[in-house]
């Protein structure tokens, strides 16, 4: 009499929960799956409007095709050559400065005993991230008054004269990287304070057995687990590196033309033709020329850190 074979029990019950599983999971997907191809893929196709002389009676199809005429006058502008310079060197500044205090910050965090002091620390210095970038401009505002700001006030109770801080361009570098690290520093610390809490304490035992001082145990501990950390920001802002703050460049120098030399970046420029031309074509043309911009960036710098340090490189 021939075997059946028997199969094990329970074996369709398990491939049964594996499948309630998996659709669960992409049940839970799905919602985000929806938004990120509405928010992020279909608008795409409007890519198409930088090629084209958009014609409101036409729409974006059967607006005429207008080839690379729309790229071209960014770079033909009186401004331009500024417009670029002030892009990349404040970022560039602002990504030396800002991810230097934020480690800076993350370590000292480390250092403080107490769970409340940690905590504290932590909810004061992420307030200014949460401030919108209209109020920063008025709290600004209140420093740099002529008639009544706070630095003025101080100035001539000590014997000087009031400076008009929104006609002069030579102190508008500095103010607008102190406000950015001000307003950004406390989001980027705490994201490295969650991998300096994540270190091996162990690794601190034994330097400290090796009778390293605190000092040292930051630069040969600390500073090491941090750099795959470091590197990925640096990556993330590098991509972002011919996009600016529009609000810090717009609304903080409360859109005084006079100081735009220092001020103006391709953000504030693609606005403001924008709205005094209602081109949407160099507008959407410059916008494209951004992002490939920074795509190429972030794979030239990808590509030296992996020739460097493979195992730092996003991919």
């Amino acid at each position: 009499m021939a075997k059946t074979a028997v199969k094990p029990a329970g074996g369709h019950q398990r491939k049964m929960a594996k499948r309630k599983m998996t659709l669960a999971l992409l049940s839970m997907m799905l919602p985000g799956f929806i938004y990120l191809i509405i928010n992020n893929y279909i608008p795409m196709a409007g890519l198409a409007i930088a090629f084209k002389r958009f014609d409101y009676s036409k729409g974006i199809w059967g607006s005429d095709w207008c080839g690379l005429s729309n790229f071209t006058y960014l770079f033909k502008t009186q401004d331009a050559l500024n417009i670029i310079r002030n892009t990349v060197c404040y970022n560039l500044v602002f990504i030396l400065l800002g991810n230097l205090l934020a480690v800076a910050v993350a370590i000292m965090l480390n250092f403080l005993r107490g769970k409340m002091n940690k905590k504290i620390y932590q909810t004061v210095i992420l307030i200014p991230y949460l401030i919108s970038m209209v109020v920063v401009s008025y709290i600004v505002f209140g420093f740099l008054s002529q008639e009544n700001g706070f630095l003025n006030k101080l100035i001539v109770s000590m014997g000087g004269e009031t400076i008009s801080w929104y006609t002069e361009a030579k102190y508008w570098p500095f103010i607008l990287v102190i406000v950015n690290l001000w307003k950004g520093f406390g989001y980027s610390s705490i994201l490295y304070y969650a991998t300096v809490i994540g270190i091996d304490s162990a690794l601190y035992e034994a330097a400290t057995v090796d009778g390293a001082g605190r000092w040292r145990q930051v630069w040969h501990v600390t500073l090491p687990g941090l750099k795959g950390t470091i590197i990925t920001m640096v990556l993330l802002n590098i991509g972002r590196m011919f996009y600016t703050d529009f609000g810090l460049f717009y609304q903080v120098p409360m859109r005084s033309g006079l100081i735009s030399s220092v001020t103006d970046t391709i953000d504030v420029f693609v606005y403001k033709g924008l709205t005094q031309l209602n081109d949407i074509g160099r507008a959407s043309a410059a916008g494209f020329l951004q992002s490939v911009l920074g795509f190429i960036l972030v794979l030239t710098v990808n590509f030296i850190v992996r020739r460097v340090d493979e195992e730092n490189a996003l991919f």
